[in-house]
């Protein structure tokens, strides 16, 4: 007589995590302050908010009250320009002479919030170069980086964290 024993097991399935993706790195946040950008206040917020969805290295945010701006916005009446003390630090002039004839508002702001975070003019260029800035001409509206520009900034920004010890030469940009 043959005799056959069956054994079942109950097992408990089981996975393995997959490896943990790298920690993403943390954005450098700069703060620009408005206070005397007059007209120019929602310009400079959605010129800001085209780098914030354009880039993951760097992030551009409205100061704290009572805190220190990286980066101060001005309005006068001269053709728009940015100055640099440091990279990602430095002074925005929103000029009502590029305005008056004809030129976007938000390309103006997007193109001298690049110059802060480091990029230069190209001229001339396309439309589609924010940095290629008037010589793109009155009608060029587009405010969005290229993906050069794009890579640059995220070039400049790729260790910084929220600290910007880098050796930069401060630089006066005038459209």
């Amino acid at each position: 007589m043959l005799v056959v024993t069956l054994s079942w097991t109950i097992g408990q399935a089981t996975t393995s995590a997959a490896p943990a993706s790298p920690a993403p790195t943390t954005a450098a946040v700069l703060t620009y302050e408005t206070e005397g950008a007059a007209e120019f206040v929602d310009a400079v917020r959605s010129g800001a908010e085209v780098w914030n969805k354009s880039v993951a290295n760097v992030q551009l945010e409205p100061v704290a009250t009572g805190d220190e701006a990286n980066i101060e916005i001005v309005a006068d009446d001269g053709w728009p320009r940015a100055q640099t003390t440091s990279l990602g630090n430095g002074t925005v002039w929103m000029g009502r002479q590029a305005v008056n004839e004809g030129y976007d508002t938000i390309r103006i702001a997007a193109h001298e919030l690049g110059h802060i975070l480091g990029l230069p003019d190209v001229k001339p260029g396309p439309c589609s170069s924010l940095m290629s800035g008037s010589s793109a001409g009155v009608g060029c509206t587009n405010p969005h980086p290229d993906a050069a520009e794009r890579a640059a900034v995220e070039d400049n920004f790729a260790a910084a964290g929220n600290s910007r010890a880098y050796a930069y030469e401060p630089r006066m940009y005038q459209d």
